[in-house]
């Protein structure tokens, strides 16, 4: 398993099974039960993803007589957004740039009409 927080985010959020897990219990707390209907395999298979989660600190389990719904723990991907962010800003000024770039091609073809 990954040594830092964010690795084993990142990791947590690698597989596509996993990300629905998480977009699944952004509406709301459910069972191992309730978070496998949509999927095509075993309750097991289904425990082995919410371990990566919880692993991560993306998931935790509750305690209600005897369910054990799981729960999303949103705050542990404010560091995976932070990380992100920052090639936002990166993108941000490389389109400025490319938009500046050719809007410069634009006025010089204008002012050029045999281009």
């Amino acid at each position: 398993m990954a040594a830092d927080p964010l690795s084993a985010t990142l990791f947590a959020l690698a597989d596509p099974t996993r990300r629905g897990l998480l977009a699944r219990l952004a509406q709301g707390d459910a069972t191992v039960s309730e978070l496998a209907a949509p999927y095509d395999m075993s309750l097991a298979a289904i425990s082995k993803h919410l371990k990566v989660l919880e692993g991560a600190g993306l998931v935790s389990r509750g305690r209600e007589a005897q369910w054990r719904p799981r729960h999303l723990e949103a705050e542990a991907l404010k560091d995976a957004w932070a990380w992100l962010d920052d090639y936002r800003h990166f993108w941000d000024r490389s389109l400025d740039q490319l938009g500046r770039h050719l809007e410069a091609m634009k006025r010089a073809g204008a002012e050029d009409p045999d281009r």
